[in-house]
């Protein structure tokens, strides 16, 4: 199962989708801040949403994955 993980590190500031969306490839997920800054996470695969790994406000690292695709 195809995951979304986070291209930098910081912290969640928003979460866009919820389990069972449907998602395209480009969509974005989340919505990383780092250093001020909001950094949209997209998917890189089509799919639904099957599971959601993080929270808003939660610390992550680049390589995290954030989503699940199914």
């Amino acid at each position: 199962m195809p995951e979304v993980e986070a291209h930098i590190t910081g912290t969640v500031w928003k979460v866009e989708v919820e389990i069972g969306d449907s998602v395209s490839e480009g969509d974005t997920v989340v919505i990383l801040e780092s250093m001020k800054m909001e950094m949209p996470v997209e998917a890189e695969d089509d799919g639904t949403v099957k599971e959601i790994l993080i929270e808003e406000g939660q610390a992550v690292n680049e390589g995290d994955a954030l989503v699940v695709l199914d």
